[in-house]
């Protein structure tokens, strides 16, 4: 679904083992880098502190702001990636008990408390090696925390308290809907990928039915099943998805508008405006 033009493919990382149930990865991405299609053998929450991030599986596309993150779980396979760089900090998590989240992809509203608890863990975890192995704290121990075997020990004893308490604060995030479903049948993904190619395309349901050789009415029936929205609202969503990715990658808000079909850039700008709370040129200053 996501144009790979332009894109760098960077190496997902290969790690055996997790030191501990939650532990936290941090990479800085530069702008339009990209993890290729993989899974992970434990889930994994996908946030980044600063930047916007891609975040696509099979069925859907997500695009993920600082104040949001994404829950991927055991063995699903997705790509992730930064439109305008981001500063990538996720917890990989492995399945235990009470951990009660999600067994499909979903997006939460991440709280001031939640991404103090994932920077906090990320500055007093070890560093991770290859094979899963600690090699070191990423930033140091605390303060007042001495580096001897009783510092480590109190500062493990830590970790686990941190990992608890998000444990807990997991379960409570918001969640939000924020994705571009995706169809899988070819008759409704040839559609979706002709739009997404073009998001300008003015084509009808019935100028749509006529070329595939279905009558409006069915089509419009088997996309709202498949894909859970009608194909109006689809349409304006991924108009607002491409939207995001355009003004990442630099271009004019009067370029974005016009190959988003829009007839001004005012009427651009108001639906941003409705969506995302602010203006198209807001957003991207973030």
């Amino acid at each position: 679904m996501l144009e790979t033009d332009g894109w760098i493919t960077i190496d997902v990382p290969e790690i055996e083992t997790l030191p501990k149930p939650i532990f936290p990865r941090s990479q800085n991405l530069t702008a339009r880098q990209v993890f290729p299609l993989h899974s992970h053998r434990w889930n994994q929450l996908v946030y980044a502190t600063s930047g916007t991030l891609v975040v696509t599986i099979a069925d859907a596309w997500h695009v993920i702001t600082p104040e949001q993150a994404i829950w991927v779980p055991t063995g699903v396979r997705h790509t992730t990636g930064a439109l305008n760089g981001a500063q990538f900090r996720n917890l990989y998590v492995a399945d235990q008990p009470g951990l009660a989240m999600p067994d499909a992809c979903t997006v939460f509203a991440v709280t001031p408390l939640f991404r103090a608890l994932i920077v906090e863990l990320e500055a007093v975890s070890p560093a991770i090696g290859p094979a899963g192995m600690s090699v070191g704290v990423s930033v140091g121990v605390p303060v007042g925390v001495s580096e001897d075997a009783g510092g480590a020990a109190e500062n493990d004893a830590y970790i686990d308290k941190l990992n608890a308490l998000i444990v807990e604060q997991l379960r409570r995030l918001p969640v939000q809907n924020f994705r571009l479903p995706w169809p899988q049948s070819p008759m409704l993904h040839r559609i979706c990928e002709a739009l997404y190619a073009n998001p300008a395309d003015g084509r009808s349901a019935d100028d749509w039915g006529r070329e595939l050789g279905a009558s409006a009415r069915t089509l419009a029936r088997h996309f709202e099943r498949e894909v859970g929205i009608t194909l109006r609202d689809w349409r304006h969503r991924l108009r607002l998805f491409r939207a995001l990715e355009w003004l990442c990658a630099g271009r004019s808000v009067t370029d974005i508008a016009l190959d988003l079909g829009y007839a001004s850039t005012s009427a651009f700008t108001y639906m941003f405006r409705q969506e995302m709370g602010c203006a198209p040129t807001e957003w991207r200053a973030r």
